[in-house]
């Protein structure tokens, strides 16, 4: 039976990931000490890559809600993770969450934006050759840490593991609080994945 911690990880991770911004990062390996830390670094990265496409729509009639390039993407998770021996249920509900995380960060571009023009991005990326393609290298890394941290993300150590790993993220990276909110919302299914 899967965990079902993770519908509490999102209240959990919040005040944690806070409180711990401003200590620094203490020395360790994070395959030995944090198993779930190289998953949250590609979570990360993917989040990261929001900021790209929301400045590649920004001042566009482009939406930032593009169901059918989701679409797309959640059928290639479940067609990759069938290949890796991963539920794919449960990997497409994963990256359900990385999806939202992703527009929850570029709303917020937006209204920042939008309410201080001088900080909106003066180049716009092109989604098709410069964004999807690193959102799809992504794609493959974070199923692949999936199926490496199976065990670790079946036992009743994740939700303890992903909330380290998360503050560590949010410190080591300097995160700001609207990344930090789509980091805690890109993880909440990681713990239920079972393979």
């Amino acid at each position: 039976m899967p965990l079902h911690v993770p519908s509490l990880l999102p209240s959990l991770l919040v005040p944690l990931v806070l409180a711990v911004s401003g200590t620094p990062a203490a020395d360790a390996s994070p395959l030995r000490a944090e198993p779930l830390a190289p998953l949250v670094g590609l979570s990360a990265d993917r989040l990261a890559l929001a900021d790209e496409v929301a400045a590649a729509k920004w001042g566009t009639a482009t939406p930032i809600e593009d169901p059918v390039r989701e679409r797309a993407v959640l059928d290639d998770v479940t067609a990759r993770s069938a290949a890796l021996g991963l539920d794919p249920d449960a990997a497409v509900r994963v990256f359900r969450d990385q999806i939202e995380a992703g527009k929850l960060v570029q709303r917020g571009l937006h209204r920042r934006w939008t309410a201080r023009p001088s900080t909106a991005p003066s180049r716009r990326p092109d989604l098709g050759k410069e964004v999807r393609p690193a959102l799809d290298r992504l794609t493959g890394a974070i199923l692949a840490e999936l199926q490496r941290t199976a065990h670790v993300r079946a036992s009743a150590s994740c939700a303890p593991e992903l909330i380290e790993a998360s503050a560590r993220a949010g410190t080591e990276r300097r995160l700001d609080v609207l990344h930090r909110s789509g980091l805690t919302r890109a993880l909440p299914s990681v713990c239920r994945i079972r393979s």
